[in-house]
Protein backbone atom coordinates (compact mmCIF):
# COMPACT_ATOMS: atom_id res chain seq x y z
CA UNK A 1 0.00 0.00 0.00
CA UNK A 2 0.76 3.82 -0.64
CA UNK A 3 0.44 5.63 2.43
CA UNK A 4 -1.99 8.44 1.32
CA UNK A 5 -0.90 10.63 4.33
CA UNK A 6 2.41 10.76 3.12
CA UNK A 7 0.98 13.12 0.27
CA UNK A 8 -0.73 16.09 -1.00
CA UNK A 9 -0.05 16.13 -4.69
CA UNK A 10 -0.19 13.74 -7.50
CA UNK A 11 1.86 14.47 -10.40
CA UNK A 12 0.90 13.08 -13.80
CA UNK A 13 2.76 11.66 -17.21
CA UNK A 14 -0.21 12.35 -19.46
CA UNK A 15 -0.22 11.02 -22.53
CA UNK A 16 -0.03 7.27 -22.32
CA UNK A 17 -0.84 7.47 -18.41
CA UNK A 18 -4.12 9.23 -19.12
CA UNK A 19 -4.78 9.57 -22.21
CA UNK A 20 -4.55 6.31 -24.20
CA UNK A 21 -2.52 7.05 -27.13
CA UNK A 22 -0.73 3.89 -28.67
CA UNK A 23 -3.74 2.65 -30.34
CA UNK A 24 -4.47 6.01 -32.76
CA UNK A 25 -0.50 6.05 -33.68
CA UNK A 26 -0.65 2.35 -34.25
CA UNK A 27 -3.50 2.21 -36.59
CA UNK A 28 -2.30 5.02 -38.37
CA UNK A 29 0.96 4.22 -38.91
CA UNK A 30 -0.43 0.21 -39.60
CA UNK A 31 -2.68 1.92 -42.58
CA UNK A 32 0.31 3.12 -43.66
CA UNK A 33 2.04 0.63 -43.80
CA UNK A 34 -0.23 -1.47 -45.33
CA UNK A 35 -1.38 0.68 -48.06
CA UNK A 36 2.75 0.99 -49.19
CA UNK A 37 2.88 -2.62 -49.19
CA UNK A 38 5.15 -2.90 -46.08
CA UNK A 39 5.56 -6.49 -43.82
CA UNK A 40 5.66 -4.37 -40.51
CA UNK A 41 3.51 -5.08 -37.40
CA UNK A 42 2.03 -2.58 -34.86
CA UNK A 43 4.51 -2.94 -32.77
CA UNK A 44 7.20 -2.66 -34.97
CA UNK A 45 6.02 0.41 -36.08
CA UNK A 46 5.58 2.17 -32.85
CA UNK A 47 8.91 0.95 -31.64
CA UNK A 48 10.45 2.57 -34.66
CA UNK A 49 8.21 5.44 -34.06
CA UNK A 50 9.32 6.09 -30.17
CA UNK A 51 12.99 5.14 -30.93
CA UNK A 52 12.77 8.23 -33.97
CA UNK A 53 11.04 10.59 -32.09
CA UNK A 54 13.82 11.11 -29.11
CA UNK A 55 16.58 12.73 -31.03
CA UNK A 56 13.93 14.82 -32.32
CA UNK A 57 12.87 15.92 -29.11
CA UNK A 58 16.11 16.87 -28.33
CA UNK A 59 16.72 19.14 -30.83
CA UNK A 60 16.96 23.24 -29.46
CA UNK A 61 15.37 25.27 -29.60
CA UNK A 62 12.07 23.11 -29.04
CA UNK A 63 9.91 22.36 -31.75
CA UNK A 64 6.28 22.12 -31.20
CA UNK A 65 4.67 18.51 -30.52
CA UNK A 66 2.79 18.35 -34.07
CA UNK A 67 6.19 19.37 -35.86
CA UNK A 68 7.60 17.03 -33.29
CA UNK A 69 5.65 14.09 -34.80
CA UNK A 70 5.71 15.38 -38.51
CA UNK A 71 9.67 15.33 -38.39
CA UNK A 72 9.32 11.77 -36.72
CA UNK A 73 7.14 10.71 -39.74
CA UNK A 74 9.52 11.80 -42.27
CA UNK A 75 12.03 9.84 -40.00
CA UNK A 76 10.21 6.79 -40.10
CA UNK A 77 9.45 6.75 -43.85
CA UNK A 78 12.98 7.30 -44.56
CA UNK A 79 14.08 4.33 -41.99
CA UNK A 80 11.67 2.13 -44.42
CA UNK A 81 11.82 3.43 -47.57
CA UNK A 82 8.41 5.09 -48.34
CA UNK A 83 7.72 8.72 -47.47
CA UNK A 84 4.45 10.03 -46.20
CA UNK A 85 2.62 12.45 -48.27
CA UNK A 86 1.78 16.10 -47.21
CA UNK A 87 -1.76 15.48 -46.42
CA UNK A 88 -0.62 12.37 -44.14
CA UNK A 89 2.02 14.43 -42.29
CA UNK A 90 -0.48 17.49 -41.82
CA UNK A 91 -3.22 14.77 -40.39
CA UNK A 92 -0.92 13.37 -38.06
CA UNK A 93 0.30 16.68 -36.68
CA UNK A 94 -2.65 17.50 -35.01
CA UNK A 95 -2.85 13.35 -33.83
CA UNK A 96 -2.40 14.05 -30.01
CA UNK A 97 -5.40 16.65 -29.69
CA UNK A 98 -7.29 13.04 -30.27
CA UNK A 99 -6.36 10.89 -27.66
CA UNK A 100 -9.30 9.76 -25.37
CA UNK A 101 -8.54 8.26 -21.37
CA UNK A 102 -8.15 4.89 -20.61
CA UNK A 103 -11.61 3.65 -19.26
CA UNK A 104 -10.51 4.29 -15.47
CA UNK A 105 -8.87 7.41 -16.14
CA UNK A 106 -11.67 9.58 -15.47
CA UNK A 107 -13.02 7.95 -12.55
CA UNK A 108 -9.63 7.89 -10.55
CA UNK A 109 -8.80 11.31 -11.35
CA UNK A 110 -11.53 11.94 -9.46
CA UNK A 111 -11.54 9.71 -6.83
CA UNK A 112 -7.28 10.99 -6.18
CA UNK A 113 -9.75 14.71 -6.24
CA UNK A 114 -12.05 13.45 -3.74
CA UNK A 115 -8.67 12.33 -1.44
CA UNK A 116 -8.05 15.63 -1.28
CA UNK A 117 -4.95 15.88 -3.51
CA UNK A 118 -3.56 18.21 -5.65
CA UNK A 119 -3.38 17.21 -9.42
CA UNK A 120 -0.66 18.24 -11.81
CA UNK A 121 -0.01 17.04 -15.30
CA UNK A 122 3.91 17.24 -16.79
CA UNK A 123 3.16 16.55 -20.70
CA UNK A 124 5.48 16.33 -23.84
CA UNK A 125 2.95 18.11 -25.89
CA UNK A 126 1.97 21.81 -26.87
CA UNK A 127 -0.23 23.75 -24.95
CA UNK A 128 -3.22 23.82 -27.67
CA UNK A 129 -3.06 19.65 -28.34
CA UNK A 130 -3.21 19.18 -24.67
CA UNK A 131 -6.31 22.00 -23.87
CA UNK A 132 -8.35 20.34 -26.86
CA UNK A 133 -7.74 16.45 -25.56
CA UNK A 134 -8.21 16.93 -21.63
CA UNK A 135 -11.05 19.24 -22.28
CA UNK A 136 -12.71 16.68 -24.43
CA UNK A 137 -11.81 13.98 -21.90
CA UNK A 138 -13.22 16.19 -19.51
CA UNK A 139 -10.54 15.76 -17.03
CA UNK A 140 -8.65 19.16 -15.61
CA UNK A 141 -5.38 19.67 -13.30
CA UNK A 142 -4.25 22.19 -10.69
CA UNK A 143 -0.85 22.44 -12.19
CA UNK A 144 -0.03 22.30 -15.68
CA UNK A 145 3.56 22.23 -17.30
CA UNK A 146 3.75 21.31 -21.06
CA UNK A 147 6.77 21.37 -23.87
CA UNK A 148 5.97 24.45 -24.94
CA UNK A 149 5.71 25.98 -21.57
CA UNK A 150 9.02 25.13 -20.48
CA UNK A 151 10.61 25.07 -23.65
CA UNK A 152 11.85 21.32 -24.03
CA UNK A 153 10.52 17.79 -23.36
CA UNK A 154 10.36 15.16 -21.26
CA UNK A 155 13.37 13.59 -19.52
CA UNK A 156 14.61 17.01 -19.48
CA UNK A 157 14.39 17.95 -15.44
CA UNK A 158 12.87 21.34 -16.07
CA UNK A 159 9.37 20.21 -16.68
CA UNK A 160 9.65 18.63 -12.83
CA UNK A 161 11.71 21.34 -11.68
CA UNK A 162 8.72 24.21 -13.13
CA UNK A 163 6.06 21.26 -11.40
CA UNK A 164 7.38 21.10 -8.38
CA UNK A 165 8.39 25.28 -8.00
CA UNK A 166 4.24 25.89 -9.17
CA UNK A 167 3.33 23.20 -6.70
CA UNK A 168 5.48 24.74 -3.76
CA UNK A 169 4.13 28.46 -4.65
CA UNK A 170 1.02 26.11 -3.19
CA UNK A 171 2.46 25.09 -0.04
CA UNK A 172 3.26 21.81 -1.26
CA UNK A 173 7.21 20.89 -0.96
CA UNK A 174 8.80 17.99 -3.04
CA UNK A 175 8.65 15.02 -0.17
CA UNK A 176 4.94 15.29 -0.28
CA UNK A 177 4.54 15.11 -3.66
CA UNK A 178 4.51 11.60 -6.10
CA UNK A 179 5.13 11.31 -9.37
CA UNK A 180 2.76 8.72 -11.86
CA UNK A 181 3.75 7.93 -15.00
CA UNK A 182 3.85 5.12 -17.85
CA UNK A 183 7.21 5.82 -19.08
CA UNK A 184 10.23 4.93 -17.46
CA UNK A 185 12.82 6.65 -20.02
CA UNK A 186 10.35 10.37 -19.57
CA UNK A 187 9.42 10.32 -16.42
CA UNK A 188 10.75 7.40 -13.70
CA UNK A 189 14.23 7.88 -14.46
CA UNK A 190 14.03 11.88 -14.31
CA UNK A 191 12.13 11.61 -10.95
CA UNK A 192 14.81 9.13 -9.44
CA UNK A 193 17.20 11.85 -10.67
CA UNK A 194 15.49 14.29 -8.42
CA UNK A 195 14.77 11.71 -5.69
CA UNK A 196 11.18 12.26 -6.22
CA UNK A 197 8.82 9.17 -5.02
CA UNK A 198 6.95 7.56 -8.10
CA UNK A 199 5.04 5.41 -9.72
CA UNK A 200 5.04 3.38 -12.49
CA UNK A 201 2.14 2.58 -14.19
CA UNK A 202 2.97 -0.96 -15.74
CA UNK A 203 -0.39 -1.21 -18.19
CA UNK A 204 -0.18 -4.67 -19.96
CA UNK A 205 1.18 -4.43 -23.85
CA UNK A 206 1.51 -0.78 -23.74
CA UNK A 207 5.62 0.10 -25.29
CA UNK A 208 6.36 3.80 -25.09
CA UNK A 209 8.57 4.83 -22.94
CA UNK A 210 10.03 1.46 -21.71
CA UNK A 211 13.35 1.66 -23.70
CA UNK A 212 15.89 4.39 -24.40
CA UNK A 213 17.96 7.09 -22.15
CA UNK A 214 18.60 4.63 -18.83
CA UNK A 215 15.16 3.23 -18.90
CA UNK A 216 16.42 -0.28 -17.55
CA UNK A 217 18.24 1.48 -14.81
CA UNK A 218 14.76 3.23 -13.57
CA UNK A 219 13.62 2.64 -10.11
CA UNK A 220 9.82 3.31 -9.25
CA UNK A 221 8.97 3.04 -5.43
CA UNK A 222 5.65 1.51 -6.72
CA UNK A 223 4.11 -0.18 -9.54
CA UNK A 224 0.77 -0.49 -10.61
CA UNK A 225 -0.96 -1.62 -13.59
CA UNK A 226 -3.71 1.11 -13.63
CA UNK A 227 -4.78 4.11 -12.69
CA UNK A 228 -8.23 2.34 -10.43
CA UNK A 229 -4.73 0.15 -9.13
CA UNK A 230 -3.52 3.58 -8.35
CA UNK A 231 -6.58 4.20 -6.14
CA UNK A 232 -7.16 1.36 -4.59
CA UNK A 233 -3.35 1.21 -3.05
CA UNK A 234 -3.86 4.62 -2.00
CA UNK A 235 -7.23 3.57 -0.04
CA UNK A 236 -9.76 4.92 -2.37
CA UNK A 237 -12.87 3.34 -3.66
CA UNK A 238 -12.31 0.79 -6.40
CA UNK A 239 -12.95 -2.61 -7.77
CA UNK A 240 -10.89 -5.13 -5.92
CA UNK A 241 -10.98 -7.09 -9.13
CA UNK A 242 -7.91 -7.28 -11.59
CA UNK A 243 -7.47 -5.25 -14.81
CA UNK A 244 -9.03 -6.93 -17.48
Amino acid sequence: MIDRADYDAVSFDVYGTILDWEPDIAAFLTSWAEANGLDLTARQLLEAYDRLRRPIQELRPALLYPEVVKRTLDALGEAFGQAFSHLEREAFGGIAATHRPFSDSVAALDALRAMGLTLAALSNIDDRSFNIATNNAGIGFDVVVTAERVGAYKPDPVHFRTALSDLEARGIPKQRVLHVAQSRRADIVPANALSLACVWVNRPGHIFGRSGDGAESAKPNFEVESLEHLVRVLGGPGDSKPDQ
